[in-house]
């Protein structure tokens, strides 16, 4: 089963800052999403009801997972530092 994988507006933005280098690697992470949504290292964010966050170097994208639907929705994208404030 594969996924459809939508992006919120915030994380568009967020991305978009970022070097070429690093949102190359953010990429190839979400089109991964599309097959494998819980990939290994994948981790439900603690006091979310259905937050997920994968890791791309000191980046982190956050998002969401809709089995009904089979949808992905990128939330968050940023570094370690400040993606959970």
């Amino acid at each position: 089963m594969t996924y459809s994988v939508f992006w919120d507006a915030v994380a568009k933005r967020q991305v978009q800052r970022l070097d070429r280098a690093v949102q190359a690697r953010i990429f190839e992470k979400v089109i991964d999403l599309e097959s494998t949504p819980r990939p290994p290292g994948a981790k439900k964010i603690r006091g979310t009801t259905d937050m997920w966050r994968i890791r791309t170097g000191d980046y982190r994208i956050i998002y969401t997972i809709e089995d009904d639907r089979l949808v992905v929705l990128v939330v968050k994208i940023g570094h370690r530092r400040e993606v959970y404030r």
